[in-house]
């Protein structure tokens, strides 16, 4: 047996019988608890199955991942947002559900464990968890009202029950004490014993976690099978969708426009490449033969709706356009050019009515809205101004893929995305900037947005090592619905020197540079400037993305062998 000390006296202790019958049930009680965990992270499991299922039945967008993620994308200061946007890039969806799934599981750990001492308890946290995905559920933007709560109630009612059904599995069960020897040396004290036999449901446990695995594996892979399958609407919609020549076709492309230098992308970004920042947690997927856009609001004299095929029956324009994302940091990925076929917005509008404030017009703005709740306010001047904003129907020969908004999307040279490219629209609203602030500006973004004069070093890329001798330098340059005049680069504290402009394609589009650089040994820094067609010149001042973009000079720094 161990020896005890005991610290007031200083004497050795022998250990008694209770002392013996203590230890072997903190021993007995460890691997309860660690099936209880991992009975917690069972529970879990289901919930999220079940929750997957229902969901089939109500809507993709209720599953309580989903709601809650949407939720935390809505709660979360603009700074975190940014923040996870230049980290994450296009993953920081996959990002925050994956941190949503990693503190379920620590809670679905600690409820478990705790359900071995206090199962009705753990249950009852099930519930609550299960509460606050309905409320996310009910909350969002989409919601289409209290159905949304289904699938979390669901989810969380069938995670209680299991976990309460597994803990009673961990239960010891007790028989009558043993008769113990009376008082002796040994032993030093008397009286019962501890039961004679405790244990706990060996076999019940493992055939109720078995069987719990088993369907909730089962349940999951159908409801996943099931959500999938009811965009298949969607999906045929698109795969029929026919584009029609434009009746205001794009000019080709200016030979020369793309520059032939290692390193830099393509003039024209493919669809699989073209960046993508939205709040959509689940990429919704509309049927166009279902879909309907609504024109109505503040001087909109006859309102309309309009269906896909209406749209496609008019007159299409076909324009090269560059896009940028407001979150795109100074020399960032998130701007891409793509040719698009759409109707004219300012057509449209005209039709209904709408006239802007620089004729009279009530309305200042016109509020987009999607399908999964985003709203977007764009001037109505701008929109109205004689450029080429359309509600796109088509990306580089086809149409839209749904990440980019099919069936139908707003697109406006000039403006960053988040005051112009409203993505599955269904609804345009003029109202007035007074009356309205659309999400973002909630969010603490400006209420306008016209794309900033940037450029961008793509090669040689940041800590490269080139050998000494002529290196390329070469990137892009932007000033939507302006133009790029000149670009310019500087090695070092050295002069500007004027780089090579590649053709333009129009003042809506990125221009392509390059400039070649007889590159000495040792550490460099290089920097480029653009000029737009007013003559302003890119700013050196650095400034965040928040409110109206990042501003400032792009600059590599690289080491010549």
């Amino acid at each position: 047996m161990r020896s005890r000390t005991n610290p007031p006296g200083g004497r050795t202790r022998i250990p008694t019988v209770r002392d013996e019958a203590k230890d072997q049930r903190v021993r007995a009680a460890l691997p309860r608890l660690a099936l209880g965990a991992v009975s917690g992270v069972l529970a879990g499991v289901a919930a999220l199955a079940v929750a997957e299922l229902v969901a089939v039945a109500v809507r993709p967008q209720s599953s309580p991942v989903v709601a809650v993620g949407g939720a935390a994308i809505d709660a979360a200061p603009a700074a975190v947002k940014d923040w996870a946007i230049r980290h994450f890039g296009t993953g920081d969806k996959l990002a925050l559900q994956s941190g949503i799934l990693a503190v379920l599981t620590v809670l679905a750990l600690v409820s478990g464990a705790l359900a071995v001492r206090f199962r009705r308890a753990a249950a009852a946290g099930t519930l609550l968890l299960g509460a606050v995905g309905a409320a996310a559920a009910v909350g969002r933007p989409d919601s289409t009202g209290l159905t949304d709560a289904v699938p979390s109630v669901a989810g969380a009612v069938a995670g209680a029950l299991l976990l309460y059904v597994l803990a009673g599995r961990l239960a010891v069960v007790r028989r009558s004490p043993a008769p113990t020897p009376a008082p002796g040396p040994v032993t030093g004290e008397g009286g019962d014993g501890p039961p004679a036999d405790a244990g706990w449901d060996r076999r019940g446990f493992v055939v109720a976690a078995a069987s719990a695995a088993a369907a909730s594996a089962v349940l999951g892979a159908t409801g996943r099978s099931l959500n999938a399958s009811r965009g298949q609407n969607a999906v045929v919609s698109r795969r029929t969708v026919v584009l029609p020549s434009p009746g205001s076709p794009a000019p080709p492309v200016p030979e020369g426009a793309g520059l032939r230098v290692a390193g830099i992308g393509p003039f024209v970004t493919p669809n699989k490449d073209f960046y993508r920042v939205d709040t959509a947690l689940v990429v919704p997927k509309v049927d166009a033969t279902a879909w309907r856009l609504r024109i109505h609001g503040t001087g909109v004299s006859r309102p309309a709706t309009y269906s896909f095929d209406d749209l496609l029956r008019r007159d299409l324009t076909e324009r090269d356009i560059t896009l940028t994302c407001v979150s795109n940091e100074v020399g960032g990925p998130y701007v891409g050019n793509a040719r698009w076929i759409g109707v004219r917005l300012a057509g449209l509008l005209a039709e209904c009515g709408v006239r802007p404030p620089s004729r009279g017009g009530p309305a200042d703005q016109l509020v987009a809205r999607s399908v999964d709740g985003m709203t977007i306010g764009s001037p109505v001047e701008d929109v109205m101004d004689g450029r080429d904003a359309l509600l796109a129907l088509g990306m580089n020969g086809e149409p839209l893929p749904f990440e980019h908004g099919f069936p139908v999307r707003m697109v406006v040279p000039g403006l960053y995305g988040y005051v112009s490219a409203c993505k599955w629209i269904e609804d345009i609203e003029l109202t007035t900037f007074d009356s309205y602030d659309p999400y973002w500006v909630r969010r603490g973004w400006s209420r306008r947005a016209p794309v900033k004069t940037e450029s961008r070093i793509d090669t040689p890329k940041p800590f490269a090592r080139p050998r000494a001798g002529l290196v390329m330098i070469a990137g892009v340059a932007w000033a939507q619905h302006r133009g790029i005049d000149k670009v310019e680069v500087r090695v070092d504290d050295g002069p500007w020197q004027e780089a090579r402009l590649a053709a333009e394609d129009t003042r809506d589009t990125w221009r392509q540079w390059s400039l070649p650089w007889q590159a000495t040994e040792g550490g460099h820094t290089l920097t480029v400037r653009a000029t737009d067609r007013t003559g302003a010149v890119q700013t050196d001042e650095r400034t965040r993305t928040i409110p109206d973009g990042a501003s400032g000079r792009h600059s590599v720094v690289v080491t010549v062998d």
